[in-house]
């Protein structure tokens, strides 16, 4: 597996080359883009997928999400452009799934959205690191992304730090979780009703979008915002092929079965195991693992095939 790694070409990102691919990926996993797990994510890809793949992240050592401009992913599509890549898909997971679908909804180029646990709103920015005892806390007056040096319109959260830190804490110890912070999410939606603005257009996603979630997941209502989106596009015109695939059980952590190996070879009941669900119901996230690594392969290769399916899907 060959790196090249780019930092002054408008993107902070390693391209990872597959000789004669025209297809190329945007994989947003990870803190870092060359940390272990955006390793697995490209050995992975390119094992059973044979495509090119540009690893992203905010920028080194910084592991919050603030300001981040969108045309990173512009840079990097040029940057593949200019190798002879003609086809580009993109890839996220939690908050970078919302910048996936962001990403898509600017760049026409974009032919394959998936979205592993996205919201449908763009969040207010916040940091990660030490600061009062809590590793994350809220950004003041920042989104989590930008267009043309300006923030994008969000959703603030109802609490500053150090009640965010708190609220996060004690939803994670009352729940027996890791982390969990949809008590945050709901809190500031109540707070502060979504308007038009905040939300996501994917209608103007080009090619097949996929949307992957559970409803066991504790970070956010993310089922609630995949059916928010698909109620949207129903409601709109819009040129993508949507297809929401929802899952009783699979944690925050819904990837493909194949990837959690690569990251973990012993499997994902670990990664799953941080959450009290995931300990609850072990069999059953592994099977909407191995469900969404089938559904991934049959949209990943028609997607290779034309960038097009031939009718909305909608699977629960």
């Amino acid at each position: 597996m060959k790196k090249i790694k780019e930092t002054e070409k408008g993107f902070y990102g390693c391209f990872w080359p597959v000789t004669g691919s025209r297809y190329g990926v945007i994989a947003m996993f990870g803190d870092d883009c060359e940390d272990h797990l955006a390793r697995s994510a490209v050995r992975w890809l390119q094992k059973k997928y044979g495509v090119n793949v540009i690893t992203l992240s905010t920028s080194r050592k910084d592991y919050g999400h603030h300001n981040q401009p969108v045309e990173t992913i512009g840079a990097a599509i040029d940057y593949m452009k200019e190798r002879g890549i003609s086809s580009f898909a993109v890839m996220g997971a939690s908050t970078t799934a919302m910048f996936s679908l962001v990403a898509a909804s600017y760049y026409p180029e974009i032919t394959l959205t998936i979205a592993m646990s996205p919201s449908d709103f763009v969040m207010e920015g916040f940091y990660r690191g030490k600061r009062d005892g809590f590793e994350e806390w809220p950004g003041e007056g920042e989104s989590t992304l930008s267009w043309q040096g300006k923030p994008l319109p969000y959703l603030p959260f109802v609490y500053r730090h150090p009640e965010y830190g708190m609220k996060i804490r004690e939803q994670a110890k009352s729940g027996h979780d890791m982390v969990a912070s949809s008590w945050l999410f709901n809190d500031s939606e109540k707070a502060h009703p979504l308007q038009e603005e905040e939300l996501i257009k994917v209608e103007r996603i080009k090619g097949r979008l996929l949307l992957i979630g559970a409803d066991d997941d504790v970070l956010w209502e993310t089922t609630r915002y995949i059916r928010r989106m698909m109620e949207r596009l129903r409601t709109r015109e819009h040129e993508c092929i949507p297809e929401a695939l929802i899952y009783e059980h699979g944690t925050h952590f819904v990837f493909p079965e194949g990837m959690i190996k690569s990251v973990l070879p012993i499997g994902g009941d670990l990664m799953s195991g941080l959450f009290a669900a995931g300990k609850k119901f072990p069999k059953e996230c592994k099977a909407t693992r191995i469900d969404i690594e089938e559904k991934m392969t049959e949209a990943i290769k028609e997607w290779k095939i034309s960038g097009k399916a031939r009718k909305p899907i909608w699977r629960n």
